[in-house]
């Protein structure tokens, strides 16, 4: 293998690239060996079954040096990649309405539990919005109470059964979606509320959690009424470095939420956003399906850290900052053992015996509201 700069080598481990398919394509050989990415994320689109799924992260991890972080969003409810192959997950504001703590530990662990017989290491999963009604059409089942003190209580638990399971888990979307009613995926939220509101509410999950969440993601919305601009908060310095490694003083990692979304491309192409990620303080950038995305972006950071020596810096203080938490993580960074079908089943079996507790809790606890409502 020829060598490479060192810039070139840093500049992919500040990237965590998507792709398309179920079985790594000469392309994604050719994509993986050259940039050599600190991670990589799976979709429903790129999962068959348990044992395909197992074999492709362990390929992708084959064309890649260091240990990779190997992703999933898996919240259970609309958010549930492995739907076809152990069957459906609750949502948090299923497991939320039990009000019973050890399910919503359950919950973490059982999701955990099938991420690492995939092949998985690391969950983008809770989410720490809280659940007001502007983004009710939006964030559905995926936020589920409007208490910031709630909201902690479940994604402690959650996250406790998710580390049993060996599994990272990661706080999105900062600085909260909560009030935003358009979705990021394909616009730009424009949130109109003062920060001194958002310190009290919104952001209350990670200031209490700063030092519980291995990974906080940052998402596309703009605070207009704070920042006195339209800029998403992914690329903003203010929300990166002001707040959340200032003010909050949160010390984990930072990851964009994925940088092909409508709303940050409304401000700036992937390449751009990319490097305006990083240069605002952020360490891990999500690019989650298009490989000439994936292409720009590489080179526009390997660019920056080549030319710029103020970005060069900054850069490499989230190379070494991903380095370090790969490190303290390494035994959860290997890839295990392929599962076999009696595995699979029994998790299949475990999760829908889950899911019915969680219903029967629900029933239960609807049955006494309505004779306490009669009485």
């Amino acid at each position: 293998m020829p060598s490479r700069s060192p810039a070139l080598i840093g500049a992919g481990q500040l990237l965590v690239i998507g792709f398309d398919g179920t079985a790594v394509s000469p392309a994604l050989s050719a994509l993986l060996t050259r940039i050599q990415p600190a991670g990589v994320i799976l979709f429903a689109r790129n999962i068959v079954n348990a044992q395909q799924t197992h074999q492709l992260l362990k390929d992708c991890q084959a064309r890649v040096r260091e240990p990779l972080l190997t992703m999933v969003d898996l919240e259970g409810g609309r958010v549930d990649r492995f739907r076809k192959v152990t069957g459906p997950a609750p949502s948090a504001a299923d497991v939320f309405s039990t009000g019973d703590r050890k399910l919503f530990r359950k919950h973490g662990e059982i999701i955990g539990r099938t991420c690492r017989t995939l092949g998985f290491n690391a969950d983008l999963a809770p989410v720490l919005d809280l659940a007001f009604e502007a983004s009710r059409t939006v964030m559905s089942s995926r936020a589920f109470s409007i208490d910031p003190k709630e909201v902690v209580l479940y994604a402690r638990e959650f996250l406790a059964g998710l580390g049993a399971a060996g599994v990272i888990g990661a706080g999105k979307h900062f600085p909260g979606l909560g009030e935003g009613n358009l979705d990021s995926h394909h616009d730009l939220p424009v949130i109109k509320k003062p920060f001194a509101k958002l310190w009290k509410e919104d952001l209350a999950p990670y200031r209490t959690m700063r030092r519980e969440l291995e990974m906080v993601i940052i998402n596309h919305a703009s605070y207009p009424d704070v920042t006195r601009d339209n800029r998403p908060a992914s690329l903003s310095r203010y929300w990166i470095t002001d707040v959340l490694r200032k003010k909050i003083g949160y010390r984990g990692l930072i990851a964009s939420d994925d940088l092909e979304m409508g709303g940050v491309l409304k401000a700036a192409p992937v390449e751009r956003a990319a490097v305006e990620f990083v240069r605002a303080g952020g360490d891990l950038c999500l690019i989650c399906h298009e490989q000439p995305g994936i292409e720009k972006a590489f080179a526009a950071l390997t660019r920056a850290i080549e030319r710029d020596r103020k970005f060069r810096l900054r850069g490499a203080d989230s190379i070494k900052r991903i380095a370090v938490f790969k490190r303290k993580h390494a035994r959860l960074l290997g890839i295990g053992p392929p599962p076999n079908e009696e595995k699979v089943a029994r998790l299949s079996r475990q999760l829908w015996e889950f899911g019915e507790r969680v219903r029967l809790q629900q029933l239960s606890g609807a049955a006494a509201a309505g004779e306490r409502a009669r009485a």
